[in-house]
């Protein structure tokens, strides 16, 4: 097992980096999206970046190591697949000593799984990186826990200054706000699914939440012409269908591979986020930007992180429906108001590049390799956190040199 105090890589050197997951890899969603992307690109650059987490299935790249299957569970209005049980921590544990990474960056470090696993075990320098904005249930129940081993993270960062604020409210700190990224050339150069009219596409959760009702809703506001793609399903699937069924214009997609999202996403004449709350970030609308497509989302400031109002897409009031279908209404009418936003959508999205987030990561996982590298003595207070977790929670499983190596 690397421990603290050893000598750091030099710059320029190339990294084993782990990157940790707090959702099933195989399901789509926004910070799974962010760190298959991320650890491709780190890849690219010459770097052995593997992606730790939990898959549903088969891994959905040749760098990602499965810890396990997923549980559905409730969380910022929504359902996340974690995965908290004994064996996934095992599988995590084991595979933490086995890399010997030079850096672990852990998405969403506190959530139990693999990322709170990682802060506790402390193997490596730790970049963490904080997702969710709003509110947070489990800050408030877990946040005794989560003080007591914060100090073992290097380096902080959160995506949004709404994210960075939800997270200080329970572990006060100094977090550095980084953006989200998108790969731009995946989805600038992707070939066009076939459209023969005026498409508007939507692709989110079926929740509330991500305004899908309301999208439903203003279509009645929209020329016959207009179709509407839906990707993925939810928990109001089966409800939203039946309530608008008679209008024969919306195409239900279920849920698609990437590929076909890209694909979409290229041919769409506009793209829709008509979300009511809950958005810490606006990744869905930089990967429809990268595209080159015009969007329409609504003024929630995660968004706003990224979309300029009317210079890179159109804003709307949540929930105004009126509002949400005259911005629709003009963007598939006025091709040059679509043209202009498109553009300035592209240039924008250059702005969040994954190359550019990557390096702004290698700065940081540097920076918390030295300073890791300056201590001189190992963290014993963390040493003897995980050999009382693994002795009294799995006893029985396998690792009692690793838990002698660790007194």
């Amino acid at each position: 097992m690397r421990r603290t105090g050893t000598v750091a890589p030099m710059d320029g050197q190339p990294l084993r980096i782990g990157i940790v997951c707090p959702y099933s890899l195989s399901l789509p969603g926004g910070v799974q999206g962010q760190v298959l992307d991320l650890a491709r690109v780190l890849r690219r650059m010459g770097h052995e970046a593997r992606v730790l987490g939990p898959c549903d299935g088969p891994p959905p790249e040749v760098y990602v190591t499965p810890l396990g299957n997923s549980l559905p569970t409730a969380a910022n209005g929504s359902v996340a697949p974690l995965a908290p049980d004994p064996a996934c921590t095992l599988r995590t544990i084991r595979t933490l000593r086995d890399e010997e990474f030079d850096v672990v960056h852990v998405h969403e470090p506190y959530v139990p799984g693999p990322p709170q696993t990682t802060v506790i075990l402390d193997v490596a320098p730790l970049v963490a990186t904080f997702h969710a904005a709003g509110e947070s249930a489990a800050y408030r129940y877990l946040q005794g826990m989560i003080r007591h081993f914060a100090s073992n993270v290097d380096i902080n960062c959160a995506v949004s200054k709404d994210a960075a604020e939800l997270v200080r409210r329970y572990v006060p700190g100094d977090y550095r706000i980084v953006f989200n990224g998108v790969d731009v050339p995946k989805f600038r150069d992707a070939l066009p699914h076939p459209a023969v009219a005026p498409t508007i596409f939507f692709c989110g959760r079926h929740e509330p939440r991500k305004g899908l009702e309301q999208l439903l809703t203003a279509m009645s506001e929209l020329p016959a012409d207009v179709r509407l793609w839906i990707a993925s399903d939810g928990p109001d699937t089966a409800r939203l269908m039946a309530a608008f069924a008679g209008d024969h214009r919306v195409e239900w997609l279920g849920r698609i591979s990437e590929d076909e999202k890209i694909a979409r996403l290229k041919s769409a004449s506009v793209f829709c986020a008509p979300s009511l709350h809950g958005e810490s970030f606006g990744v869905v609308l930089l990967e429809a930007m990268a595209a080159g497509t015009p969007v329409v989302a609504s003024d929630l400031p995660g968004y706003l992180n990224v979309a300029r109002p009317d210079v890179d897409a159109a804003i709307v009031p949540a929930g105004d429906v009126g509002a949400l279908a005259g911005a629709l209404r003009r963007i598939l009418r006025d091709g040059d108001e679509a043209q202009r936003m498109a553009v300035g959508a592209a240039a924008r999205a250059e702005e969040f590049s994954m190359e550019r987030l990557a390096e702004l990561y290698l700065g940081l996982y540097r920076e918390a390799i030295d300073a890791r590298a300056s201590q001189p003595h190992p963290r014993s207070r963390t040493r003897r956190a995980v050999r009382r977790m693994m002795d009294s929670v799995m006893p029985n499983a396998g690792l009692t040199s690793f838990s002698k190596e660790l007194r």
